[in-house]
């Protein structure tokens, strides 16, 4: 007859538990990339952390308005600008007004409605004396203005 082996001592058992006994496991997945818990059994993957948004879409609408009222102040600048302060020297006017209340209107140099050419223009001043040097002119248009002040030195067209 045989001795049975003594209590808790098993010759052929190499590491495992004796029956009857819980494995412990660890609350979380383990260190190093190791896919499999304690005593091989595989452990939840923890998802990847999601990727940071790169712009708010609050801040970009934000953005956006303040761009858009830019343009629109802009625009409506430009819209609001006078003849006499976009024309350039070598360009014809005519005067849909008064000697003593012009409105100066750039018009085609060969169409029969031109009345002036600008010799000569200088912006942000309203001294109309400037003229006085420049050849051809004959007569000194000045406007002051919210967006700037010009004066044209205008010539007859015959």
């Amino acid at each position: 007859m045989t001795t049975p082996p003594p209590q808790g001592q098993n010759p052929f058992a190499q590491g495992q538990q004796p029956y009857g006994q819980p494995q412990a496991q660890a609350p979380y997945p383990p260190q190093g990339g190791n896919p499999f818990g304690q005593g091989g059994v595989p452990t939840a993957p923890v998802p990847p952390a999601p990727p940071a948004r790169r712009f708010n879409k609050k801040v970009l609408r934000i953005v956006g308005i303040i761009v858009l009222a830019i343009i629109i102040g802009l625009v409506k600048w430009q819209l609001g600008k006078t003849d006499a302060e976009t024309t350039s020297k070598g360009s014809c006017m005519h005067n849909s007004g008064t000697q003593t209340d012009p409105k100066l209107k750039t018009v085609d140099c060969s169409s029969s409605d031109a009345q002036y050419k600008v010799v000569e223009k200088f912006d942000n001043t309203s001294d109309d004396s400037k003229c006085k040097t420049v050849a051809d002119a004959e007569i000194a248009y000045y406007q002051t203005g919210d967006s700037h002040d010009v004066v044209l030195c205008l010539k007859t067209v015959k």
